[in-house]
């Protein structure tokens, strides 16, 4: 706010008298020639300041109006205010999530394949094998049957190997009180021993 100058008939400076917040009344000031109050004094700016001040925005010679369709264009990129290196990143995250999401699937589908019985998970191979055995020279179509059994009984063995294992560490006390997957297991034992005699004997 300027502050109140008034001038009397001699061409003298008063800073008129002025009311307090109380009621009480501040006597007028005579000013001498040249004063200037405090809140009128402007910021002292050295002249590093005042040029980049005075410096125009825009590269010389480019019109505002060429600037102007730039700038409501950005928001319909992304989301406003953000960087270059922040959408980028942003992107980075939502690729990583999805290919997290993506292999908790797989896992699920995995262990799901595990949970099923040894012969519905058997299914899907049978007809690699049949596929394989026409596409393979007319004097080898045996031993890719051979190799495809051996498979098999190698898979059937180490799932065996997995069913004493726990069974062992149930009866040890290890573990008291076994998952409704362990239990499952346990009970397809039979079911692999039986599919593991006819594999072998088939040999």
């Amino acid at each position: 706010m300027a502050t109140p100058y008034v001038t009397d008939e001699t061409g003298g400076k008063y800073i008129a008298s002025t009311q307090r917040p109380d009621g009480t009344w501040r006597k007028q000031r005579r000013v001498k020639e040249g004063y200037v109050p405090q809140e009128e004094v402007p910021v002292y700016e050295n002249k590093y300041v005042k040029f980049f001040k005075s410096k125009p925005e825009l590269p010389p010679g480019l019109s505002p109006e060429a600037t102007a369709p730039v700038t409501p264009s950005r928001p319909e990129g992304g989301e406003p205010g953000l960087s270059k290196t922040a959408k980028r990143n942003l992107k980075r995250k939502e690729k990583r999530r999805q290919q997290q999401e993506k292999g908790e699937a797989e896992a699920l589908s995995r262990t799901l394949d595990k949970v099923s019985l040894g012969e519905t998970a058997q299914v899907p191979t049978a007809p690699q094998g049949s596929r394989a055995a026409p596409t393979a020279a007319s004097d080898q179509p045996d031993s890719a049957v051979t190799t495809e059994k051996a498979k098999k009984i190698k898979n059937l063995k180490k799932k065996l190997r997995q069913v004493e294992e726990l069974q062992q560490r149930i009866q040890a006390g290890e573990i008291s009180q076994p998952s409704k997957e362990q239990l499952e297991k346990l009970a397809r034992r039979r079911a692999l021993e039986e599919e593991l005699e006819d594999l072998e004997l088939g040999l």
